[in-house]
């Protein structure tokens, strides 16, 4: 039985009917549909991601998964990828020659950052080796190379990935190409220098770094879910796991998980469980079960983010050049990101072409940690302030949208924090010692969609050896 059905939970389940092809499998999905923080909405007419719309082309999982589905025709890449970055009251190009943000180079800072700021970067200041210890990426870059990278670049770049904090966030699990540097006291822009790609020999093509599908990341779920019922997966949304107990021995091991409602109980028995669900309900359910492991899930904290997505009015739109905007939280506005749908997807801009009003579409994301009071107005207002900051980054007014659509993800992105892989590695242990259990998804290995199908397939296959 897999507990969730998100993309975690989804592949967990794939990779077992795969490994043994006359295993009964369910799923259970506590909301009402499946796909977790990947999702879709109509918006002027146009089906359009309100979750993750993009995976990680360099990672081969996710297009594993694709090709086993069938959709590889359909597998498409950003038409730019060219962002800039808000900053001083001016859209800078996104320097190049940066690794999460990290420079190589400081001369390509300019004019993102100052004469001066440009210069400390290029007196870098090394520090004593830490062996084995664990740091803020935010906190080693200031060390090592100033305020203004972390706040004008980092923090951006980070945000948009956890929408944490950089000086919160592990540099050991968002940034391990850094780590060597911090450790061994080495140059942090030797280390950026190292850890980008090699020069391509003369004509060659530079593999697309993202990559999506023709109509919507959210086919993925769709394709996958389909293929799974086709393949006897029984899966059942609306059904929210409350309570995991170990059987005995002597009831046949294996567990009992108890949904519906406390006055009226529904016991289900699995053989072998996967728990796909987020950090604080996976807690609860291990309570019992694995105690240590619980203990720690508690201590892994959540972002809560909005995503708004406007179509615009082709004949009124604002002119918009690259894939986006990234916003550092210095500049104090609301939206933290901004991507220019119809330039960074050409899918998109067809589908606008062919809406209402020739739909141009922008869409934004919106919160960070600690900071869900921003969220806490109404759609019309997250709606509104997306059109001001949108408008005060492009020096004109935002016309009012043909359609809109807000989508909220409370609890959405778990945080990285300082000391993550540890205790990642202290769950890992404990759901270990209880044979036939494993978990999965965002909080432990990376929250993108491929580490995500990593996550699951590695349960899969947990659970399977543990029997």
């Amino acid at each position: 039985m897999v507990i969730g059905g998100g993309i975690s939970g989804l592949s967990a389940a794939w990779a077992v009917r795969q490994a043994d092809p006359a295993a009964t499998i369910t799923v259970l999905e506590g909301s009402p549909t499946l796909g977790g923080k990947i999702a879709s909405a109509s918006i002027a007419g146009v089906w359009l991601d309100t979750g993750a719309e993009s995976l990680l082309a360099r990672r081969p999982e996710a297009l594993q998964l694709i090709d086993e589905l069938g959709l590889r025709d359909d597998v498409v890449h950003p038409a730019t990828s060219q962002a800039a970055i808000w900053s001083r009251g001016g859209l800078h190009p996104m320097p190049s020659g940066t690794v999460m943000g990290i420079p190589s180079d400081p001369t390509s800072l300019s004019p993102l950052l100052t004469t001066a700021e440009i210069a400390r970067v290029g007196q870098e200041i090394l520090a004593e080796p830490a062996p084995g210890q664990d740091i803020s990426v935010g906190d080693f870059v200031v060390a090592r190379l100033g305020d203004a990278v972390v706040d004008r670049l980092i923090e951006p770049l980070l945000g948009g990935v956890y929408a944490g904090h950089a000086r919160e966030i592990s540099l050991a699990a968002a940034l391990p190409t850094m780590l060597s540097a911090y450790q061994g006291g080495e140059s942090l822009l030797e280390a950026a220098r190292g850890a980008l790609p090699a020069p391509l020999p003369d004509g060659a093509v530079k593999a697309p770094v993202f990559a999506g599908l023709r109509g919507g990341v959210h086919r993925l779920i769709d394709a996958l879910a389909q293929a799974l019922i086709t393949s006897g997966v029984a899966i059942h949304t609306g059904v929210r796991a409350r309570e995991i107990a170990r059987r005995s021995s002597q009831n046949g091991g294996g567990f009992t998980v108890v949904t519906g409602p406390r006055p009226e109980p529904c016991e289900w028995r699995a053989d072998r469980l996967i728990v796909a669900t987020p950090p604080a309900p996976t807690a609860r359910l291990l309570r019992a079960l694995a105690p240590t492991a619980a203990e720690v899930l508690v201590t892994i904290e959540t972002a809560s983010m909005a995503i708004v997505t406007v179509a615009l009015p082709g004949e009124t739109a604002p002119r918009l050049s690259g894939s986006g905007v990234l916003v550092p939280p210095v500049e104090g506005l609301r939206v933290k990101a901004s991507t220019f749908s119809g330039n960074k997807w050409d899918w998109v801009r067809a589908s606008g072409a062919e809406a209402g009003e020739r739909a141009v579409f922008v869409r934004a994301s919106m919160g960070r940690h600690r900071e869900e009071s921003d969220l806490q107005r109404t759609d019309d207002e997250l709606i509104q302030a997306v059109r001001h900051d949108l408008g005060a980054m492009l020096g004109q007014d935002v016309p009012r949208p043909i359609d809109a659509h807000v989508q909220r993800w409370g609890g959405a992105l778990p945080q990285y924090a300082v000391g993550h892989r540890e205790r990642i590695a202290a769950i890992t242990s404990a759901v270990a010692a209880v044979p036939g259990l494993a978990v999965c998804g965002a909080a432990y290995d990376g929250v993108g969609i491929p580490a995500c199908i990593a996550s699951g397939r590695a349960a899969a296959a947990q659970a399977s050896r543990a029997q």
